[in-house]
Order: structure tokens, then sequence, then C-alpha cells
């Protein structure tokens, strides 16, 4: 797998019974399919949990919800310790890039989650951005911290 911009991650590979590489996903305590958007998504879910502090108690992975009557999901939802979205974050594959179609997205999917931080990754490049109460996003210098 390519390399990304993200602290090394020492995970469990291998090759499931139809001989496809899966990885193991702390999360959801299961082996999945390793695709390129898959080791940008356990990357990230790392990243967030030990540099910046977020509890792996309140990560979700690949959460699904109805947008416009119509079933989709987010990558990964961060929850603070109320429960209450905190984060949701899209990843996208390495060689993916990010256009403002994938924040646009996010932003329609954030009216139903209502999360603080939105943020997008393909591994390599990563744009958060803090939704504000009078309305509107402001893209952050950095992914900000876990508040207590």
């Amino acid at each position: 797998m390519q390399q990304l911009n993200l602290p090394a991650c020492d995970f469990k590979i291998k090759m499931d019974d139809e001989g496809k590489t899966v990885i193991y996903d702390d999360i959801r305590r299961k082996y999945v399919r390793l695709t390129p958007e898959e080791w940008v998504r356990q990357h990230l879910v790392q990243y967030l949990i030990n540099d910046r502090g977020f509890p792996a108690a309140y990560t979700v992975i690949e959460s699904g919800f109805k947008y416009a009557g119509t079933p989709v999901r987010a990558d990964i939802i961060m929850y603070d310790r109320t429960g209450q979205p905190i984060m949701m974050v899209e990843c996208k594959a390495p060689e993916i890039h990010l256009k403002e179609t994938v924040f646009e997205q996010l932003a329609r999917y954030n009216t139903i989650i209502d999360a603080r931080y939105l943020l997008a990754s393909n591994g390599k490049v990563h744009y958060c951005c803090e939704h504000r109460q009078k309305g509107g996003y402001v893209f952050l210098p950095e992914v900000p911290n876990f508040e207590v």
C-alpha cells in the first residue's frame, strides 16, 4: 500500500480464505477488505485516537443514516462524551484528488449529523473545517484535539 502523510501504524494484515488481502479493524473488531480507501480510513482512525486524543469507544466506522430518504454512510464519525457527533470524516483513496464536491457532500450529510468538525482526507492531504454556530464553515490549519 501507498505511503501516507499520517503516522505509520502496525496493522494486522493477512489473506482471507478467498485470497483477498484484509486488515483488522480495531473499531469494528473484524477483518475487512484492504482497499486503498480502507488503508486511509484505518490510518486516520489511528491518528485521531492516538495523536488527537479521540476515544476509540466514541468512534463509529461506516455509520449508516438517511439523507433525503436515501441510505448513505459516513466513513468515520467521532462522538463526544455526551454522545453527540463531534467530527464526521470522509476518506478517499490516495490517488483521488479532494475536490469541492467532497466538502459539499460532507456539508449535505452534516445537515443530518450536525458535527462540529468535518474532515476530508486521501491520506496525503487533509482538510478540516469547523461548522460555526451562526452558519458556514471555516477551514482550520490542523485537525483539532479531542476536547475533554
